[in-house]
């Protein structure tokens, strides 16, 4: 009975010991695909995020070159609402706090009451902040998050280029004009960042 028993144990451990380093090994496998898919979507994330900061700061330098020295026919009040859609997170919640009230609140005070100390330039500005903060919830946060949001920007970045080389006398010349080069180089990461945005959304 004993000898039986001990043969019994011999001839199980074996099986069981592989049973178990197969799942083992399974394990590890799922464990290593989920880190690199984890891995793989946070580097698409973290580009997502580093062309929507760029695309915002080109868009604020285009708004602010227009108001001060770049003067064209194009339609840059379009920027306010680009602005309003690829703000990073971070700052969108800023701005709809207590903080961009402050300022909104400010700013139109000036504009209100002192409209002689209220420079021309600071208008659009203005309205942008004024955006951050009144807009709807629906707009704010839904529309921000999906397609919607990203293709109005597509949009208006591709209007915002196609009248730029309309107003240079062609795609040459936009970039060998006064100004051109840093202008034209501004609309385009206006539209690396929905470009991208649109990739990552529907991959």
């Amino acid at each position: 009975m004993g000898r039986s028993m001990q043969y019994l144990t011999m001839k199980t451990v074996p099986g069981t010991v592989s049973f178990t380093d197969f799942h083992i090994n399974e394990l590890k496998l799922v464990t290593e695909k989920l880190f690199h898919d984890a891995n793989k979507l946070g580097g698409l994330g973290f580009g997502t995020s580093s062309f929507k900061c760029m695309a915002s700061l080109a868009a604020i330098y285009l708004l602010i070159l227009d108001r001060t020295n770049w003067r064209t026919n194009m339609l840059t009040s379009l920027l306010v609402p680009y602005i309003f859609f690829s703000f990073p997170g971070f700052m969108f919640r800023c701005f709809r706090g207590e903080f961009g009230k402050w300022i909104a609140s400010v700013a139109v005070v000036l504009r209100l009451f002192f409209p002689r100390h209220f420079p021309h330039w600071l208008e659009l500005p203005g309205s942008m902040i004024l955006l951050l903060v009144v807009a709807p919830n629906f707009f704010a946060y839904k529309w921000r998050k999906n397609a919607i949001g990203i293709v109005i920007d597509l949009l208006i970045g591709c209007y915002l280029l196609q009248e730029h080389i309309r107003a240079s006398g062609g795609f040459r010349n936009s970039f060998t004009q006064r100004h051109g080069i840093s202008n034209t180089i501004g609309i385009l990461f206006l539209l690396a960042y929905p470009v991208w945005a649109l990739v990552v959304h529907f991959a």
